[in-house]
């Protein structure tokens, strides 16, 4: 284990169960995402580039603009 991890897991050790478990609950579900992500990426690597080259030949033609970051 990691030292930084180690310094988490201590904090979250100061916390009340249902704070704990809540936190428990946001890591597990970001550690399934990525699996899923993970495993969408490696079934799919040919459609990920496609797509990708689709992107750069519409900005190659002037498609695209560029977005505002204040409206993100």
């Amino acid at each position: 284990m990691t030292e930084l991890l180690e310094r988490a897991i201590a904090k979250l050790k100061t916390l009340s169960s249902s704070e704990q478990d809540a936190i428990a609950a946001m890591i597990l579900e970001e550690l399934e995402d990525d699996l899923r992500w993970d495993e969408a990426f490696s079934q799919s690597p040919d459609a990920l580039a496609k797509l990708g080259a689709a992107a750069m030949a519409e900005y190659r033609a002037g498609k695209t603009q560029e977005l505002d970051p204040e409206t993100l």
